[in-house]
């Protein structure tokens, strides 16, 4: 018995000595040194919003207030928006040299007003001779349903009902696509939109999370682009107004050969007659 209990006397030392050397090591010992990550800061850059042709709520109303004037139908689905092309209420826009439409536009929504279809014709014409490229259309009539559909994904869409609803529902304006433009290019566009726009003949925005010119047509720009165009043909055809001759323009007086003078010593040659 003694044996025994020695031998778990001398268990029990050895595993408190264990035990306290473990502990003692372990108050010695030391975590690798990490060194700290040194903190980034990040400069965010916001760039002032102040485009030429601005949007507003007192624009939409403006727009609606023309559509409400004119009577002009928001188009409520594909079957109404089918029966005003069928009775060419609508008119469709085709591709030229000066204009390109977007692929994703289907086939019946290659349509608009025939003024509003006047006004791409002549922007896109203008650009053309002025840069030798397209203008690309990405947007023309669209349904209420589409809207909805729309307003899903784009907060930024106007609403498809109510006094600010989008003038694309009646098929008055456009989108122009200014992806692909450059800064000179986009200046073009605002130097020749404004004056359109302060004679009331369109209402025009820039917009900022889509990448395209929101732009509707009044119905007075057919006329007004018809009579621009018969000026500039009469001008073309009017004769040019008669210039009275200055001095530069009389000839010099002609000098006439004189007779050959006679010496004075010789006798000029008698006549035989009387």
């Amino acid at each position: 018995m003694r044996t025994s209990s020695g031998l778990l006397k001398a268990i029990a030392i050895l595993v408190f000595l264990q035990v306290a050397c473990t502990g003692l090591f372990a108050l010695h010992t030391r975590a690798p040194y990490r060194r700290p990550r040194a903190k980034r800061h990040v400069r965010v850059r916001y760039l002032a919003w102040s485009p030429v042709l601005r949007g507003s709520h007192e624009s939409m109303l403006r727009q609606n207030e023309l559509i409400d004037r004119l009577q002009l139908p928001r188009i409520a689905n594909d079957d109404e928006l089918v029966s005003l092309e069928l009775q060419e209420m609508l008119v469709p826009v085709t591709e030229t040299p000066a204009l390109r439409l977007a692929q994703h536009l289907d086939a019946t929504r290659r349509y608009c007003r025939s003024w509003t279809r006047q006004f791409l014709t002549d922007i896109s014409e203008a650009y053309y001779q002025e840069f030798g490229k397209p203008l690309w259309v990405t947007s023309l009539v669209r349904t209420v349903e589409q809207q909805h559909r729309l307003r899903r994904h784009n907060r930024n869409a106007a609403p498809a009902e109510g006094d600010i609803t989008s003038s694309h529902l009646a098929g008055v304006a456009v989108d122009i696509g200014k992806g692909p433009m450059t800064l000179r290019e986009r200046q073009w566009i605002n130097r020749y939109v404004l004056p359109l726009q302060q004679e009331g003949l369109v209402e025009a925005a820039e917009e900022r999370r889509q990448a395209c010119y929101h732009i509707m047509v009044s119905d007075r720009y057919e006329q007004w682009s018809a009579e621009k165009r018969n000026a500039a043909v009469t001008s073309l055809l009017a004769p040019e107004p008669a210039h009275p001759k200055t001095l530069s323009d009389v000839p010099p007086p002609q000098i006439l050969p004189q007779p050959a003078q006679l010496p004075a010593t010789q006798e000029a040659p008698k006549s035989d007659g009387q």
